[in-house]
Formats: structure tokens, C-alpha cells, sequence
């Protein structure tokens, strides 16, 4: 018989490993596959392309079309520069609130899912759940799609998917598509009383944040108030930039980060070839004053949006689960796209607030973690009728 493990053990055990994206996050994955192990369930990894990170899934259950998907990802956002009441890597309760970075984003959920493998096990469930949990969520959701290209090869056909990122266990049926870019301006650099014979990166690449500022205005402008989105529109931002070297010298390289979230009916390919376009222009622009000069796109990212189904199954069962009849759509990122792309039938329905993720002192309530284990419990009693 495998490690028994209460939710709120669990919890505490994957909030201990530091996930953080920039870091790998085997050291979760060889406990998790040890534990699925210990209770005779079998996961395969996905490593990614170094081997230093790797996604896992795994089949719990009889080996039969129909069954669930419950996915998360197992990356956290840095603490670094937050000031934490707490060590961000152990779980604290206090106030009604378990404390620690992931608790709601979003550990809480795949602690709840891991630690009722036994139950789900015991049950003799006639259909079976299917964990997937990936890699790099929080830097651009960039290994779910490897893995569920592979459980679509291997695994027998679910019918539902159920992303839990926090939605306060309310059924979201739709989330905006982003894109992202690393933008490096290759710049020419002079004595700055020279500066028109020569390329600031610094400057040109705040053109292109300014137009990046300009596009946010002119959607926010003409915003569709009908639209279900906050914002009801596409946004445009850049969060990070490093460049220079000294005051009086025209810099010779500039680089910043791109995030754009596209509102429907925008999508993230048409936001893509613009800022492409406009990047294009600037080139010529500044290769006119210096031959060397240009402008370089790193795709980050492009991630599809979550888009509500017809008669979705995925939101059925949710809907089933929780009683929530509501209508939800968010405008943070998710996997949910890229699993309704791999053919899956897709919403998202988790504990916590989102409020609460990427801050400090992050948390997730007693009560939204109790209402997610609720939520555990009457999955493995549906797929056991």
C-alpha cells in the first residue's frame, strides 16, 4: 500500500518543492511519480527539451474511453523582491487562509487530485480520471502542449478536461488568447552629441513600447461594452526592459518583453502579424541611419484562447459537479486552449481567487479548499455510477 496523504499533507509537500519556472521541477515529479507508484498507478513524462523539467500524466482507473481529465501545472511564479509574512515554501494556516506560493495557483488543486488517488482507486470506478500535470505555465504555457499531444497518442479518449486553475469553483467557459515576444533592438552606438548619426536601442525600443501604449488606447476606445471580457478589449504591455550602457552613449542593444491579451473577436495570430509588422517598419526606419541596425522578435509564446462549446461536456459535468449556472469568462492565460485544440472537450473549474496568485503572502481559503475536495469526491462518485 502506497503514502496516504490527508489534502492538507499534500498541499504541504508540493508547496515545499520550489517550482519556480525559471528553476526545474523534477524533484516534484519523481515525488509524484513515487507516490503514483506506491498506490500501482503508472505515469509517463514528457522531459522537455534540455531533460531538466518534464510533464507527467497518468491514468487512474480502468483503461476505458471516457474518462476525465484533471489538469494543472506544477510551476510557480518567483517570490523574489515580495515581502512574505511567511516562508513562501511551507504551508502556514492562519485566519481561515493556508498560506504559500502555489497554495491557490495552482498546487491546491493538483494537491486535491493526487491525494484522492486512493479514493479514486477504492471507489471501482467505471470510467477513469486522467492527471496531467505540466511544466512552464507561468512563462507562456509552454509544455502542455507536448504532453497532450502524447496523451491523445496513448491514452484512451477522455471525454472532459477540467483545468483547475482558481475560478472560486465557478464553471469559466472562455479566457482571452495571448501572444508574446522578446524583443532585442540592435541598436549603433555613438558619443550621444552624435545621436543622429547613430541608433539608440533605448530609444527605438521605447517607440515600440509606445506603440505598444498607442494600440491598448485605440482598442480601449472603440471596446465593444457588449463584450463579456474585463477589459472588453486587447490589451498591449511590455513589463521588463534592460538596456545601455552609460548616459552619454547611444545604446547599442535594448530588450524587453511583449505580453499581449486578445479580447474576441481579435486573436492572438492577427495581434502577432501587426506587432511584427510594426517591427518591420522600424527596421527599414533605423537601417536608413545605420545599415546594422534592426529590430529581432523572439516568439514567447502564442497561446489560444479558451472558447465556450456547444453542449460542451466538459462544462456539463462542472456544471454538474459544482450547481454553478453561471456565466464566467476570464482574462488570464490558461492551458484550457490547448487541450480544446487537442480535441478535448475543455473548461476551467478550480479553487481560490485569482486575486491571490503572484502576490505575496499568497493563500487559498479553508473553505475554497474544502469546496475543492467536495468537488473531488462527487467526480469519484459520478464516474463510479
Amino acid at each position: 500500500m502506497g503514502d496516504i496523504y490527508t489534502p492538507r499533507e499534500m498541499l504541504a509537500k508540493l508547496v515545499s518543492f520550489p517550482t519556480v519556472s525559471r528553476d526545474s521541477n523534477l524533484p516534484l515529479i519523481d515525488f509524484v511519480e513515487d507516490y503514483l507508484n506506491g498506490h500501482g498507478v503508472a505515469s509517463q513524462r514528457v522531459y522537455n527539451p534540455t531533460g531538466e523539467k518534464a510533464n507527467l500524466y497518468a491514468l487512474v482507473g480502468p483503461e476505458v474511453e471516457g474518462g476525465v481529465i484533471l489538469s494543472g501545472h506544477t510551476d510557480v511564479v518567483p517570490v523574489d523582491g515580495q515581502e512574505w509574512d511567511t516562508d513562501p515554501f511551507e504551508v502556514v494556516e492562519k485566519d481561515g487562509k493556508l498560506f504559500g506560493r502555489g497554495t491557490c495557483d495552482m498546487k491546491g488543486f493538483n494537491a486535491l487530485a493526487l491525494a484522492h488517488v486512493p479514493d479514486m482507486l477504492a471507489a471501482g470506478m467505471k470510467r477513469p480520471v486522467q492527471i496531467a500535470l505540466s511544466y512552464d505555465e507561468e512563462v507562456g504555457c509552454i509544455g502542455a502542449p507536448f504532453m497532450i499531444e502524447d496523451i491523445a497518442k496513448t491514452m484512451p479518449k477522455a471525454s472532459a478536461c477540467i483545468v483547475g486553475e482558481p475560478s472560486m469553483m465557478k464553471v469559466v467557459t472562455g479566457h482571452k488568447g495571448s501572444v508574446g515576444f522578446i524583443t532585442r533592438v540592435h541598436g549603433f552606438e555613438m558619443h550621444s552629441s552624435l545621436m543622429h548619426e547613430s541608433v539608440s536601442a533605448v530609444m527605438t525600443a521605447s517607440r515600440l513600447i509606445t506603440w505598444l501604449h498607442n494600440e491598448t488606447q485605440s482598442n480601449m476606445a472603440l471596446a465593444d461594452p457588449e463584450n463579456p471580457f474585463y477589459p472588453p478589449f486587447t490589451t498591449l504591455h511590455s513589463g521588463v526592459i534592460n538596456g545601455g550602457t552609460a548616459g552619454n552613449i547611444t545604446a547599442k542593444f535594448c530588450e524587453f518583453v511583449v505580453d499581449i491579451r486578445c479580447a474576441p473577436p481579435d486573436t492572438p495570430q492577427e495581434w502577432a502579424d501587426k506587432y511584427r509588422a510594426r517591427c518591420a517598419e522600424m527596421t527599414a526606419e533605423i537601417q536608413k541611419i545605420q545599415p546594422t541596425a534592426h529590430v529581432e522578435l523572439i516568439d514567447r509564446m502564442l497561446n489560444p484562447p479558451c472558447r465556450p462549446e456547444q453542449d460542451g461536456a466538459a462544462e456539463a459535468l462542472a456544471r454538474a459537479l459544482t450547481g454553478d449556472n453561471s456565466t464566467n469568462v476570464v482574462s488570464y492565460g490558461t492551458e484550457a486552449g490547448q487541450f480544446q485544440d487537442g480535441g478535448f472537450s475543455t473548461c476551467i473549474c478550480g479553487p481560490g481567487n485569482i486575486e491571490q496568485a503572484h502576490q505575496p503572502n499568497e493563500f487559498i481559503s479553508v473553505a475554497q479548499y474544502e469546496a475543492g475536495s467536495v468537488f473531488m469526491k462527487r467526480l469519484i462518485e459520478r464516474l463510479a455510477a
